[in-house]
């Protein structure tokens, strides 16, 4: 952790506001991606995001430094998604917006330009993905989306989830065959390793 965030935490600990406005704008954007990914509703993410920070201003004085403080932020914004999402009797279905991002990794084409064709197919198996990933149960999704989408390490999931790195890697791989099952269900197409985040290789 840098030594300026140090002091940005140590100063909103002791109740400096413009100190935890720093904090927020450092990382309210990655927070409210994580809680947009999960819920799939814009409202409800920036209501979660919202909540979390709130949280993290009135538990701050707990904060300890053991972990980095976007791991303790994202521990807090995971268990109020996984509280949020339990509480719904359906999950929504991810908009193909929603799943995009610059670090995921994209459905398995052929051709790196396709025509009008192929795009629509392309849109229609993201969205069958996106629909695939909310059915999951809250835990084996967050796993997976903190890993896949949001590039986290085995060791930063574990921390953030409060769980041995064992179980995450068993969260994921679970999430990943529910995942295979589901669009083989659905008949849309045999997903490939890389369409539901194939890994990169085991962490060191």
């Amino acid at each position: 952790m840098e030594q300026e965030e140090q002091q940005l935490i140590r100063q909103a600990a002791e109740g400096q506001e413009q100190a935890f406005e720093q904090l927020v704008l450092r990382h309210q954007k990655g927070i409210y991606n994580l809680t947009l990914r999960m819920t799939g509703n814009q409202d409800d993410a920036y209501d979660l995001t919202q909540e979390s920070f709130l949280r993290a201003w009135k538990s701050l004085a707990a904060f300890q430094f053991e972990s980095s403080f976007s791991t303790w932020l994202y521990r807090i914004a995971t268990n109020l998604c996984i509280d949020f999402l339990r509480r719904q009797k359906r999950g929504k279905v991810i908009s193909l917006q929603m799943m995009e991002d610059e670090s995921e990794q994209p459905l398995s084409l052929s051709d790196p330009k396709p025509g009008p064709e192929q795009q629509v197919l392309e849109q229609e198996n993201r969205e069958t993905v996106a629909g695939a990933l909310q059915e999951l149960e809250p835990e084996y999704r967050m796993a997976l989306t903190m890993r896949v989408i949001d590039g986290l390490s085995y060791q930063e999931i574990a921390a953030a989830l409060e769980i041995k790195e064992g179980t995450v890697k068993s969260r994921i791989a679970r999430a990943r065959e529910k995942m295979r099952q589901k669009l083989l269900q659905r008949g849309n197409f045999s997903p490939a390793p890389s369409s539901i985040g194939a890994e990169g290789g085991e962490d060191a």
